[in-house]
């Protein structure tokens, strides 16, 4: 009974995490397609300098999709894939309909890999952000070392992972 229970409250817990996660890429899509629409020319600049695709293959995607944000997301994919934008976007047309992170599982991204995760909560970053979006946020480099202290913490838990020996669960003690 007590399985039933556990199974069940683990199951509504991952239900109602999964449209947040979705949201939080929504919201750093939008905030992208804001900058976009502001001045597209710099925006196109922008992602190519981020991404080191030249400008012409930067205008050239964003002339076949129908969002500026689109491009981004083909670039910021082709980079996470190490995959090229053609290929991304190949997969874009013909899968257009999908999500973002069923794209990414088609490019080989694994559902739990520190990317699968940064791309469905929308930590991502746009190097076309100015200092006036981060101090409307109330701080200017806040964003940076917040990745930052994710990076550390997520390095500690993996050197634990890799050393933990059974510790704690009753393996791996001398018997006395």
């Amino acid at each position: 009974m007590k399985k039933t229970v556990l199974t069940l409250s683990l199951a509504a817990s991952l239900a109602a995490m999964s449209p947040i996660a979705h949201a939080d890429l929504n919201a750093f899509l939008l905030g992208v397609h804001k900058q976009a629409l502001s001045d597209i020319k710099k925006f196109n600049n922008s992602l190519s300098k981020q991404f080191g695709v030249p400008v012409p293959d930067v205008d050239a995607i964003a002339a076949s999709v129908p969002k500026p944000e689109d491009v981004f997301m083909i670039l910021q994919l082709s980079q996470m894939s190490h995959k090229p934008p053609e290929v991304v976007l190949e997969i874009y047309r013909h899968d257009h309909g999908k999500a973002w992170g069923a794209l990414a599982r088609e490019l080989g991204i694994k559902p739990g890999s520190r990317e699968f995760h940064a791309l469905k909560r929308g930590e991502l970053s746009f190097a076309g952000e100015t200092d006036r979006d981060d101090e409307r946020r109330g701080d200017r480099h806040g964003h940076e070392r917040d990745h930052e202290k994710k990076r550390v913490h997520e390095k500690k838990r993996d050197h634990e992972r890799e050393h933990d020996h059974g510790r704690g669960r009753g393996k791996g003690r001398d018997e006395d």
